[in-house]
């Protein structure tokens, strides 16, 4: 059954395709990698892998890098995977639209599963750990990266003082509904959800995300946020020139913002 979530999650996509992508793609961790990067290492030694919440399918072009491995990509969104399939690596996926709660996939089908800023976001987290666990071989991990909130002063904290307040007094029909388990984004929480499936203890990694860049990239960045979408355009226009305006006195030399957020890095095996 598609909840109210999911609506809102399909329906933003089909608006804002690529939207998680164009924000986060540049941003890089200090070892020089990015988030995405990041995730296709995790799982560097599995066969066949599956990309939930697979979007427009810039995770699944790196891991089809090895082309000896098979891939599965399933998303909200048939906007998101209709991008993705004009990915070389990507299209050679098995692409399917469909709910992480009812995996349209075999038992035992896959030894990786990666999540890129998705798994966050889906309801009803014991069922999703419970599919994931099906699908999953004995041994497989699960890799995903989950966002982890502002770090220190820069743009992205800026945002969200700016924009917390105007999304707090938005009318009732302008307003999203609550997405996702706030548990999954604490170690604690996501081993009460995962240990119970049959996984083992999260080896669970905070990372500062740069994600600096010019004015115009920044925004895409920090103004991709779901809250934004059903608010009127005025207003998110005058977010928006208040934004520029406070964070144009922090630009440095050649005009770039700082900008900077925290995501967690946790990886499973299932047992």
């Amino acid at each position: 059954m598609t909840t109210d979530q999911e609506t809102f999650l399909r329906t933003f996509h089909a608006a804002h395709p690529a939207v998680t992508a164009r924000a986060m793609a540049h941003g890089r961790a200090e070892d020089g990698r990015s988030s995405y990067a990041i995730l296709r290492d995790r799982v560097a030694g599995c066969r066949s892998v599956l990309d939930l919440g697979c979007g427009d399918g810039l995770l699944l072009e790196l891991l089809g890098e090895d082309e000896r491995r098979a891939l599965a990509g399933l998303d909200l969104s048939a906007e998101e995977l209709a991008l993705a399939r004009r990915r070389p690596h990507a299209a050679r996926a098995d692409l399917r639209v469909g709910r992480a709660q009812h995996l349209p996939f075999e038992d035992g089908r896959f030894d990786g599963c990666v999540s890129h800023m998705a798994l966050m976001l889906m309801s009803d987290a014991e069922r999703v750990a419970a599919e994931l666990a099906r699908v999953l071989e004995p041994g497989g991990t699960l890799a995903v990266v989950l966002g982890g909130g502002a770090v220190g002063d820069e743009a992205y904290a800026s945002f969200l003082r700016l924009a917390l307040p105007l999304i707090e007094a938005a009318p009732p029909g302008q307003r999203i509904p609550r997405l996702g388990d706030r548990r999954l984004r604490t170690r604690e929480g996501f081993d009460e959800v995962f240990g119970p499936a049959g996984f083992g203890p999260a080896d669970w990694e905070t990372l500062r995300l740069d994600l600096t860049g010019p004015p115009e990239q920044v925004w895409r960045t920090v103004g991709g946020l779901y809250d934004l979408g059903p608010l009127d355009a005025a207003v998110t226009a005058e977010l928006r020139a208040r934004f520029e305006a406070e964070t144009a006195a922090s630009a440095l030399p050649d005009g770039r913002i700082p900008c900077a957020m925290r995501v967690h890095v946790a990886a499973v095996r299932r047992a």
